[in-house]
């Protein structure tokens, strides 16, 4: 095949994608992205930030608070004053108002003496989805950290026979939010809730 046939192939395929509306076109458009964002730009990020979770979509409401800071310490304050945690101090917490349901959470990895009480973590337990809580007890045994989180709107941490967040092994870890994205994982949430519907996935 010549330079121009060549030349003629590429741009029928570059106008296929990017101009033409068919939907074919369109499909190809998803795959693509699809095949981009899993392939390359989520490895990329992995590897800028040091985690093998860059991103990560909030699934449950156990981090919301929906009312201001003062009110949220006014009811929920009691649980963190036993446990050495004051007012000031959470104050000054990262996303001290804490997540919503839908939001994305950008992560970095850290060394887990890096880690400290306010953070919030991403850790792996015996579910599938890893956890997204706040980080309100760390001490050391031997060698290795241990962690005990809460979900900001959870009545006290989690200790039952599929979740114990009352002894994280620094081993648990995936990363420590930066930052969220409000309403972006709303994507992979309902995306999921499909699969569940057409009994792909349970």
């Amino acid at each position: 095949m010549n330079k121009k046939k060549v030349k003629k192939v590429l741009k029928g395929i570059w106008y296929f994608i990017w101009e033409d509306n068919s939907i074919l076109s369109w499909l190809v458009n998803v795959v693509l992205a699809f095949i981009l964002i899993k392939f390359i730009v989520y490895p990329g990020l992995g590897l800028l930030l040091s985690t093998s979770h860059p991103i990560v979509a909030v699934v449950s409401e156990s981090m919301e608070h929906n009312i201001n800071f003062n009110q949220w310490w006014d009811k929920n304050g009691q649980w963190y004053l036993k446990n050495g945690i004051e007012e000031e101090d959470f104050s000054q917490f990262s996303l001290k108002n804490g997540f919503n349901k839908g939001d994305i959470m950008v992560l970095i990895g850290k060394k887990p003496q890096d880690v400290n009480v306010g953070d919030v973590i991403v850790f792996r337990n015996s579910r599938p989805d890893p956890i997204i809580h706040r980080v309100v007890k760390k001490w050391k045994d031997n060698s290795d950290y241990f962690f005990q989180t809460k979900g900001d709107n959870n009545r006290e941490s989690i200790k039952n026979g599929s979740i114990d967040e009352t002894n994280i092994n620094q081993n648990q870890i995936i990363g420590k939010a930066l930052f969220k994205i409000p309403i972006l994982g709303y994507v992979k949430i309902w995306f999921v809730e499909i699969l569940k519907l057409l009994n792909i996935i349970k």
